[in-house]
């Protein structure tokens, strides 16, 4: 089904390449445009008689360094953020074909290797994130619930001495619903006001599922960052816009990102695209993705993936591309229902040999492309 399609791109190729591309000295926005650049040439390759069909960026690509948790996709007219040796990267993206989308995250030290490991509260954060992660692939399949998938992660957590995100979603994916438009949630760390609210509920066969883990060395809490807000997602919302500038950038919104997440960078002309932003922020035409930082300041890892419920367990579409040998600390899972559900073997779908060609022209396109665009 379409609902499978978007998985070729996500499986490891796309990510494995801008991860490639996150070195110390590299410009943050040159590695975000070169991922939406790779992403598009990748899904213009696919499904070329159908013009109709809607393909490309389900998540813009985000580069996250340290503290700073989520949606950071720099414009032109932004400061230039620089990667430096030791920083902790998250690298987010997402991809869909006919509005099914694949998402996935991953976390990196940059510069770390086996010889020079991550130590201290930071490989806590990332070991935790990735277990959790991993917990959870594990846990999503037909007839468990995500109370099962919160508690483990708590478990996990703690053996680490971290705390998840209060609040954070994971969700069911449907056609063009990539955020949590959907009943069926997995919250980590629920917030007092969520926990009147959520659900209990049972996965199904059939269904796809975002996991989207962070963890934190700290108290779990977050706050906006002062970085300006570049992520946007039309609603479903209805107004008739007064300004024409405002019309015209809805209506590239519409015809061009359907009802996904976009970056404002994707814009020529920054500055209409600005003008035309307001009004439809204003009356809820698009919601915004603030950029989230930890409130206390402390590194935080993710780990993001795509897992599709089959009759037989599940299938991870993307991720798990952690290292663990990279990172050492004194801490572990004491647990044994953890250990033994860690221990369990996980279905994954690997890439062919065919596709790792065809990402090697399109990276180097991306990358000259990227280089001129900034």
């Amino acid at each position: 089904s379409s609902g499978i399609n978007a998985e070729w791109l996500l499986r490891p190729g796309v990510l494995k390449a801008v991860i490639t591309e996150v070195i110390p000295g590299a410009s943050v926005i040159n590695v975000c445009s070169f991922g939406d650049k790779l992403i598009l040439d990748e899904t213009a390759k696919h499904y070329k008689k159908d013009k109709n069909l809607k393909k490309g960026v389900a998540f813009p690509t985000c580069i996250c360094i340290n503290e700073v948790v989520c949606h950071f996709s720099p414009l032109r007219s932004d400061p230039i953020v620089l990667i430096n040796a030791g920083d902790l990267v998250k690298i987010e993206l997402g991809v869909h074909i006919d509005g099914y989308a694949a998402v996935v995250a991953h976390t990196l030290v940059v510069g770390a290797t086996l010889d020079s490991p991550v130590t201290g509260p930071t490989a806590d954060a990332i070991l935790a994130a990735h277990n959790c992660a991993e917990a959870a692939l594990r846990l999503i399949k037909a007839g468990n619930t995500n109370v099962q998938v919160t508690d483990a992660i708590q478990k996990i957590t703690d053996s680490y001495k971290c705390t998840p995100l209060e609040g954070m979603l994971s969700y069911q994916i449907k056609r063009y619903q990539t955020e949590a438009d959907t009943d069926k949630q997995i919250v980590l760390n629920p917030s007092e006001s969520q926990k009147k609210e959520i659900k209990n509920i049972e996965f199904a066969v059939h269904e796809v599922y975002a996991m989207d883990v962070f963890v934190t060395s700290g108290n779990g809490k977050t706050k906006e960052h002062e970085a300006t807000t570049t992520v946007y997602r039309r609603t479903e919302e209805t107004y008739l816009l007064k300004m024409k500038a405002s019309r015209a950038f809805y209506s590239d919104v519409c015809n061009r990102f359907t009802l996904m997440p976009f970056t404002l960078r994707a814009f020529e002309e920054e500055t209409k695209a600005r003008m035309g932003l307001k009004e439809c922020v204003t009356h809820e035409l698009l919601q915004a993705y603030p950029v989230q930082m930890d409130a206390e300041a402390n590194p935080v890892a993710q780990f993001k993936f795509t897992v599709l419920v089959v009759p037989n367990g599940n299938i991870r579409i993307n991720g798990g591309l952690l290292d663990t040998a990279t990172c050492k600390t004194e801490n572990k899972i004491e647990d044994k229902e953890i250990l033994s559900l860690l221990a369990q073997s996980a279905n994954r779908k690997a890439g062919g040999k065919k596709k790792k060609k065809k990402a090697k022209s399109a990276v180097d396109e991306a990358k000259s492309e990227a280089a001129e665009v900034n």
